[in-house]
Formats: C-alpha cells, sequence, structure tokens
C-alpha cells in the first residue's frame, strides 16, 4: 500500500502549473515595460530640446549663485561693508532660493518642450499606432514616458548640485532640512508641468499647437496669482495653490499638506488625461466623456485636499514660525479666533499682516476665520474713513481692535483677548544667522565654461554615435 506522500496528486501538477504560468506572465507583462523605459530613454537622448536645456541650465544657475553669493557676502561684511549685517542671514533666503530660482525657469520655459517632444514623437512619427499593437495599458506608456522626463529633470539638476557643493567648498553652511524641502518643491513644479505637457501633447495633433496650450495654462496661473493681488478673496485662495506660490512657500522652507497633495492630485491628472487621449483606436466622443469624468473626479479630490491643515516649517531659522514660547501660548486658546481687518488688496500693510503674523497663526490656530473689509482695491480713498485700517479681533463674544500689523502686534491683541500673560522669550533660541563674507571663487569657471563644454562634448558624442 502506497504512502499519502507516494500518491501522485493531479492538484498538485496543476497548482504548480498555474504557478509558473502566472510568473511567467508576470515577467513577460514587466519585461515590455522596460524595454520600453529603455526605448524613451534614447528618444530623449536624441531630443536637441532637452540637449538645449541641459546647456542653458549651467549658465542659468551660475548667474543666480554668483549673484547671490556676492550678495551675502557683501552683506556678511566683505570689502568693507557694514559687518554683522548678515548675523540674520539664513542660507535658505540668501542663497538657495535665488539659486533654485533658475530651476522654476528652466521649468516654465523649457521643460515643456522637452515633454512634448518625448509624448508626440511617436504620434508624428506614426510608431505609437505600432506600439498600440501590443497589449500594454495606456497609462503605463505615458507613464514610461514621465518617468523618463523626470529622470532628464534630474540629469539636468546637477547645475545646482554642484552650486551646493561649491557653497559647501567656500564654508557655507548647510542645514539639510531646508535644502531637502527646496528641492521637493522644484521637484513638485516638474512634475506638474511634465503633467500638463503630456497632456497638451496627448490632446493636440501638432506639437506647435500643444506649446501654445501649455503656455497659455502656464500664463493663466499668472493672471490668477495677478488678479488675487487685486481683488482677494477667492482669487486669493486659489492662488494659493498656483505653481508659482507652491515653489515660493518651498523656497521659505514650508511644506504645506494640502499644497502637496494638490500638486500630486494634478500631476496625476495630467498624466491620466494624457492616457486617456493616446488611445487612438477610442472614438473621440468617448475619450471626451472619460476625460469629463475625470475632472470632477480631481475637483473633488482637490476641493477634499484643501481641508488637510498639517504644515512643516524646516527653515532652520523658524522663518515661518512664531517662537516656541508664543506657540506654546497660543495653543492653550479655547474657541474659535475671528479676525477683521479692514484692509485693501494692494495695502502693503495687508501683506505685512499676512505674511508676518496671520500665514504663521494659521499653523498654530487652524479653525482661525480671517475676513478683510475693504470697498476699493487698493484702498488709497479709505484713508479718511474712520475704520479703515483697524483690525478686529473676537473670540468668545469679546473683542479687541488694534491697528498694528506686526507680528508682535498681533500677538499682543490675541493674548489681552483672552487673557494670556506675555511669554518671555529665551535668547538661547534666537536665530543668529550664518554669515560668510567669501567671494564665488570657481563659480563662473565651473557654470560658464567647464558646464557647457560637458554638456556640448556628451552631445556630440551621442549625436555622432547615432549618425
Amino acid at each position: 500500500m502506497r504512502s499519502p506522500e507516494e500518491k501522485p496528486t493531479a492538484e498538485n501538477a496543476k497548482s504548480a502549473e498555474k504557478n509558473d504560468f502566472s510568473a511567467t506572465s508576470a515577467v513577460s507583462a514587466v519585461r515590455p515595460f522596460f524595454v520600453l523605459l529603455g526605448k524613451e530613454w534614447r528618444e530623449l537622448m536624441a531630443s536637441r530640446a532637452w540637449w538645449v536645456l541641459l546647456l542653458v541650465m549651467g549658465p542659468l544657475v551660475g548667474v543666480s549663485f554668483i549673484s547671490a553669493v556676492r550678495t551675502y557676502a557683501e552683506a556678511s561684511g566683505l570689502n568693507g561693508t557694514a559687518v554683522g549685517v548678515g548675523e540674520a542671514f539664513s542660507p535658505l533666503v540668501g542663497i538657495w532660493a535665488p539659486t533654485f530660482s533658475a530651476c522654476e525657469l528652466a521649468a516654465a520655459f523649457l521643460l515643456p518642450f522637452v515633454a512634448i517632444r518625448v509624448v508626440s514623437g511617436d504620434r508624428q512619427s506614426g510608431a505609437l499606432k505600432i506600439e498600440l499593437q501590443h497589449p500594454m495599458s495606456s497609462f503605463a506608456r505615458v507613464g514610461a514616458k514621465a518617468l523618463v522626463l523626470l529622470a532628464g529633470w534630474f540629469v539636468a539638476s546637477l547645475a545646482p548640485a554642484a552650486a551646493v557643493l561649491l557653497w559647501r567648498s567656500y564654508g557655507g553652511s548647510i542645514y539639510p532640512p531646508e535644502l531637502a524641502t527646496v528641492v521637493l518643491g522644484h521637484l513638485l513644479n516638474a512634475g506638474l508641468t511634465i503633467a500638463l505637457a503630456a497632456a497638451m501633447a496627448s490632446i493636440s495633433d501638432h506639437p506647435s499647437t500643444a506649446a501654445i496650450l501649455t503656455l497659455t495654462v502656464t500664463v493663466g496661473t499668472w493672471i490668477v496669482n495677478f488678479v488675487a493681488a487685486i481683488h482677494g478673496g477667492v482669487w486669493e485662495r486659489a492662488a494659493a495653490y498656483t505653481p508659482t506660490a507652491m515653489v515660493a512657500e518651498f523656497q521659505h522652507g514650508l511644506i504645506r499638506l494640502d499644497v502637496v497633495l494638490i500638486a500630486s492630485a494634478l500631476a496625476l491628472t495630467g498624466l491620466t488625461l494624457a492616457a486617456i487621449w493616446v488611445r487612438l483606436g477610442v472614438a473621440v466622443r468617448r475619450r471626451v466623456f472619460d476625460s469629463a469624468g475625470l475632472l470632477a473626479v480631481a475637483a473633488a479630490a482637490m476641493i477634499a485636499c484643501t481641508f488637510a491643515t498639517a504644515s512643516w516649517d524646516t527653515s532652520e531659522s523658524r522663518a515661518n514660525s512664531f517662537p516656541e514660547a508664543d506657540e506654546a501660548a497660543l495653543e492653550q486658546v479655547r474657541g474659535s479666533l475671528h479676525i477683521q481687518a479692514h484692509l485693501a488688496p494692494e495695502d502693503p500693510r495687508r501683506s505685512d499682516l499676512e505674511h508676518r503674523a496671520l500665514s504663521k497663526l494659521r499653523r498654530v490656530m487652524p479653525k482661525l476665520q480671517v475676513q478683510y473689509v475693504s470697498a476699493t482695491s487698493i484702498g488709497l480713498f479709505e484713508q479718511n474713513s474712520p475704520h479703515y485700517g483697524e483690525i478686529w479681533y473676537e473670540l468668545d463674544g469679546r473683542k479687541v481692535v488694534s491697528r498694528v500689523t506686526t507680528a508682535e502686534g498681533v500677538l499682543e491683541a490675541i493674548y489681552q483677548l483672552a487673557g494670556l500673560t506675555v511669554p518671555v522669550e529665551s535668547d538661547a533660541a534666537e536665530f543668529r544667522g550664518h554669515p560668510l563674507a567669501v567671494p564665488p571663487k570657481g563659480a563662473a569657471t565651473v557654470f560658464y565654461r567647464l558646464w557647457p563644454a560637458l554638456v556640448a562634448g556628451a552631445a556630440f558624442l551621442e549625436f555622432r554615435r547615432h549618425a
């Protein structure tokens, strides 16, 4: 009599066959994607637009970095300037923000042409029709292009990375959290640009049309910022999620969860829209309906993201936060604080109030309600109004009025309203800054000579290899 171990089991054979088939199918599904990645990378390397982006990136970063270092050095006492001014200087504002602003310019005016070239190249050559015969999802095709474009952006980001190394060689201070925040902001901005360009290139029939549409959307975000500065209100809240405002916050060391979620949702929406329109075999009517449904879902998701209130101040100087003693005192305030400011959108005092005090106050008191009241946009003819310039604070039925727009004035009014004593600030917690009176030695050689030579040499070898 056979033991149970000796009995042939058909079930085990079928199970083993099924597992082998599943593993083979998984490998078969992954392998074409990597093949597609290689093909897209070769397309990127053959793109003249990408080489132009690389060539221009070095001098762009060089101009910003050299100017920033010179200004920083002069403020720190170089060449007999006022010694001690640089004690309040932070590399985040003095070096990283202006240096990485070159990435913002490149993402707005150069990266879209690279993305459009990569996405629309297959469509123009007819290779897309051949690729669509392979059983691969359209989102995987667009995702492969997006990954390659992000890899290309990382290569272009070697220019600001060289600036970081130069700053370190000068003896400059580097605070990793704030530098990582700046990099994250520009990475999200590049992702938004790639997604937008991919969507426009997939919808339009010609690359020039896609470029015009992409530039139109970019200019539209600038118009939103301009209108927000004049009218405020809903426009001001919408402008807070434009790429320009997003990058500005990251460059000041502030990470807001709602901004990160909305930027990620916009990028995912753009790539999904590109995946919908890259399906050439699907009727246009069906693609329009799918796009409308996608935009409706994306709008609902982004509205939900605006309720996320978490934020992180990664700046070494705590530029986006009140002193820790004040934050601890504000956390003791119970109830909802309502502030009504009688200031016009273009009044400089409103800008001071918003950026120096209220933006910090919102991080500590998420339930804060702020209302701006004005009859005009500039407030020039409201100066004679008896209530113009007043800032009313209301908490649990108690009201206090003030005209001070500084952070100290706002805190004093809140403490008076809540019946709290003003906390004593510690001198040890005060940020002393990192002055550095050193000129940008060698930076011109790196960005104006070495970088263009390396890029030109690499481009020559690449095009010669495929000639």
